[in-house]
């Protein structure tokens, strides 16, 4: 019991303090109504798009407090602000037996004072629903101490833009589109380290938000990657990254161009339920050639 103990501490501040704000309900089986027997936040935040994950990227974890005989279930907000827009993001995900995830998630742009100026009108917003699987296939991202194997997932996420007629504008191909990613989580223990990487293929732009395709109708291979220290009991520190394809600019020269995405945060857990994240975050452009950077304060909470 000590060694899981030990991974249950490290887990619970690790993985509790990825990412943006989410708040999250357990579903336990009627028989047992105490907190479920998954180790504490082994089913990762909510990222942007509905997935277990980190705030950015998903992770090769299934979201809830499941362990493999029970379902758990989670919903989420989160809530972005840079210099010139406003982004939320919300819905919720099911994890049935710590083995198969499923979810749904609507991602809301207000482009804000920039939509009165290219004659769209102040507040105008891009929405993008997201619909998504991921199923584990292989390995334990906590438990597998004694090997290199890291868990593994596959997953897709079903995207729907509310825009049709003006992405394609743009130079969209579609407003609709669908991702599919491979992801690889590892916990080392000893060196008190999570690390997790993914591939995506996609043809999103603004993971969606600017409909699909572009210059090109084809797939493109973008890499994305999270890192978190455990620099005490209480306090977490990581990074993560995402590639984007850039396929709309090169359709539309000067106009919507698309940058990688990037973030570093510090997050302090005070309890089990409770976790606290000063994050900075650059989105890079946007709609128009101007780099939107934002820092914000993140809670989330647990039950």
């Amino acid at each position: 019991m000590r060694r899981r103990s030990r991974v249950a501490v490290w887990a619970g501040a690790a993985l509790m303090g990825v990412g943006l704000p989410a708040v999250a309900a357990t579903v336990s089986r009627p028989e047992d109504m105490t907190f479920s027997g998954k180790l504490i936040a082994t089913g990762g935040v909510t990222q942007v798009e509905g997935a277990a994950g980190g705030g950015l990227t998903p992770w090769a974890v299934i979201g809830g407090g499941e362990t493999r005989e029970e379902v758990g279930a989670t919903a989420f907000f989160t809530a972005v602000r840079t210099h010139d827009y406003g982004m939320n993001a919300y819905g919720a995900l099911i994890g049935l037996w710590d083995r198969v995830e499923l979810s749904v998630a609507q991602n809301r742009l207000d482009i804000q004072a920039i939509g009165g100026a290219l004659g769209l009108g102040d507040g105008y917003a891009f929405t993008d629903t997201v619909a998504g699987v991921k199923v584990r296939v292989a390995g334990d991202a906590v438990y597998g101490q004694d090997s290199w194997m890291p868990q593994v997932a596959l997953g897709a996420q079903y995207k729907s833009n509310n825009r049709g007629g003006l992405v394609k504008a743009l130079g969209a191909r579609s407003d609709t589109g669908l991702d599919l990613y491979a992801s690889a989580t590892k916990v080392l223990l000893a060196q008190s380290l999570l690390l997790s990487g993914t591939v995506r293929l996609t043809k999103a732009n603004q993971t969606g938000l600017l409909g699909f395709g572009g210059a090109d109708d084809d797939y493109h291979a973008e890499l994305e990657g999270s890192a978190a220290l455990l620099l005490d009991r209480a306090l977490v520190a990581g990074v993560e990254y995402r590639m984007k394809p850039d396929t709309l600019a090169r359709a539309t020269p000067g106009l919507a161009p698309e940058d990688d995405w990037y973030d570093a945060f510090v997050a302090w857990l005070p309890s089990r339920n409770l976790a606290f994240t000063l994050a900075y975050v650059n989105l890079g452009r946007v709609v128009t050639p101007t780099r939107q950077n934002a820092v914000y304060l993140s809670l989330q909470a647990g039950f």
